[in-house]
């Protein structure tokens, strides 16, 4: 999110406000692509998990500096990446990272601005090795190396290719998919969540609505309004688990506590006392609410 002056705010608001605009100047910064997906060299074809006879070509991950990869060539091994296509004719990046075999769950994880793919991997792997999960995630149109432009109705559709693509692809049951976002991700997150039941649905450092971020009084949602969660996330039917910091400078600590009180099945939140935007996840409560989340508040298996 990015702050503005005056001028600023009137030419985002005038004659009249649509919600593309607003989403376009509050929220995407796609990074200069930290990675790249390549067809790989004398790979054979193969059947494809849950498409019957379908056939999927091989693709490498090949990772820029840029990437800052924590990990080791066996660790990059088990990280599976494709494209595949949204509703919106958009190429769409897809990340499938195995970090523990025979892992229950699957978290689809939608990641905030100004990252991709590539920056993300380290992060994935260390998070699913420590909360036992496999992850799941993919780049924004517009970032990385998927194709198209960032704006909030390609989210949407963003999400619904990422989700169709857990469900066929991985054979991947909605009961075994934990749903996370984090930021801008809480977008598609909520969105996708309000439509379709899964495991849980995780919300990190969430917005209540573009307007809400540009301008802290409002109180209420206009039709010109952009990621309107606030006006979704009470149609969530999963669990669900807010993570905000009480010191977040850009997406104030007051929409995590809103969404809180409109949703339909919340949980204990994680309130992290002195968090900002960007470092929650150095905080020891993170992941021990997570584990926990998982492990101990999800309904176990028949």
């Amino acid at each position: 999110m990015n702050g503005f002056s005056i001028k600023e705010l009137c030419c985002l608001f005038c004659c009249p406000p649509c919600p593309g605009r607003i989403a376009a100047k509050l929220a995407f910064l796609p990074p200069i692509p930290t990675y790249a997906i390549v067809p790989e060299q004398n790979a054979s074809t193969r059947l494809t998990p849950g498409r019957g006879t379908g056939v999927n070509r091989r693709w490498k991950l090949h990772l820029t500096d840029g990437a800052d990869f924590q990990y080791t060539q066996h660790d990059l091994d088990n990280i599976e990446v494709f494209m595949t296509k949204s509703s919106r004719g958009n190429r769409i990046a897809c990340m499938y990272i195995r970090c523990v075999p025979g892992a229950r769950f699957t978290l689809l994880f939608s990641h905030g601005n100004a990252v991709d793919l590539g920056q993300m991997s380290s992060f994935y792997l260390g998070l699913g090795t420590r909360i036992n999960c496999n992850i799941f995630s993919y780049d924004y149109s517009g970032y990385g190396a998927s194709s198209g432009h960032p704006s909030e109705k390609n989210l949407y559709a963003d999400i619904d290719a990422a989700w169709k693509a857990v469900r066929t692809r991985y054979g991947i049951c909605p009961e075994n998919i934990l749903l996370y976002g984090q930021s801008i991700g809480t977008v598609p997150t909520v969105d996708l969540a309000s439509r379709y039941e899964c495991a849980a649905v995780i919300l990190h450092s969430p917005l209540t609505s573009g307007m809400r971020v540009a301008f802290p009084e409002t109180k209420k949602t206009y039709c010109f309004d952009a990621f309107p969660n606030i006006e979704k996330v009470s149609k969530i039917t999963s669990p669900v688990l807010i993570i905000h910091g009480t010191e977040d400078e850009v997406i104030d600590f007051s929409h995590g506590l809103a969404l809180y009180e409109r949703c339909s099945k919340p949980v204990q939140p994680l309130w992290v006392e002195g968090a900002g935007h960007n470092d929650i996840e150095l905080y020891s409560q993170y992941l021990e609410r997570l584990k926990h989340f998982i492990s101990q508040e999800l309904p176990s298996q028949n």
